[in-house]
């Protein structure tokens, strides 16, 4: 069964800038299990390992954007932080539930890898002491630069969710809405952080390096969740990583997660000069499914 109309192709018209807003959404999450594409278990996990990194680094993403709203004067751009603020803090609260309620409910253990999550997102990319105002400033427009290559692969993604025919693998309702509904978001907001990382002047030469850097972290941190989530759960045999990669790829070639080579191809675009994420995605369909989804619409109702 079909969770929601085929939203069709991509609307040609696109209606311009949307005002951003937080919007409430509830899940009901006692259906659901750890393997919630049945006829796909590893690429289920896959997106499960995202779920884990989720939480901690949309809540770096509220400390440093925090951080540079006090800094930015355009009234805009401040407008459009705020609202950025207000949906990935719901990002975090959701995902985290899903957590407890999903993987946590059916007796695996997320903790260690959350820890993980946690020393990365907050000591790593958090705040740091600095020696003066100005190395201050610099680490703050790094890690907004880190933000800005971050939220062009969640754009990506969530284009990619939006549209993914994810029902002929028996996908759960309530997950599949929860990715939906956060993907469309982050297309809808995909402007912001490379806006605010421009507004600071994070410069080509910067925002190339950083992409170079967070590629192959953000495929490392995916894989090594997975193998995490594979080895916790009962119901999977533990594969090695050999078997597991082949495994990936084999649900990326049956469309149940993205491709690789598809993702590499949408970073490299970032080193286009004059590069903008407004191509990634569509704002008109994401704001469609988002005036459909379930969840929202329950809160709504």
């Amino acid at each position: 069964m079909k969770l929601l109309p085929k939203l069709g192709r991509r609307p040609v018209t696109e209606p311009g800038e949307v005002a951003l807003h937080a919007r409430n959404v509830r899940f009901d999450w006692s259906r659901t299990e750890p393997v919630w594409m049945k006829k796909e278990p590893v690429a289920s996990h896959v997106l499960n390992a995202l779920s884990m990194l989720l939480p901690e680094g949309e809540r770096m993403f509220l400390v440093t954007f925090g951080e540079a709203l006090e800094l930015v004067k355009d009234e805009k751009l401040r407008e459009a932080m705020i609202g950025f603020i207000g949906q990935e803090s719901m990002h975090a609260e959701s995902h985290g539930g899903a957590l407890e309620e999903v993987l946590e409910a059916h007796g695996i253990d997320v903790e260690p890898y959350v820890r993980q999550a946690e020393f990365l997102f907050r000591k790593t990319l958090g705040p740091r002491a600095a020696a003066s105002e100005a190395v201050r400033q610099q680490q703050l427009v790094e890690r907004l630069g880190v933000i800005a290559a971050l939220e062009h692969f969640f754009a990506f993604l969530g284009d990619w969710v939006i549209n993914a025919d994810l029902e002929r693998f028996d996908a759960d309702p309530q997950m599949l809405d929860l990715f939906r509904w956060h993907g469309a978001e982050e297309v809808e907001h995909r402007m912001v952080a490379h806006d605010v990382a421009e507004y600071f002047e994070i410069g080509y030469v910067r925002r190339g390096a950083l992409m170079l850097m967070v590629f192959p972290i953000f495929i490392a941190l995916l894989l090594r969740g997975t193998k995490f989530l594979v080895h916790a759960d009962p119901s999977l045999p533990n594969h090695r990583y050999p078997m597991l990669i082949g495994r990936i790829f084999a649900g990326m070639w049956r469309g149940s997660i993205p491709g690789i080579p598809s993702l590499l191809i949408s970073a490299l675009s970032t080193f286009k000069p004059g590069y903008s994420p407004a191509g990634v995605g569509s704002t008109a369909q994401a704001v469609a499914y988002l005036a459909q989804s379930p969840a929202a619409r329950m809160m709504a109702s």
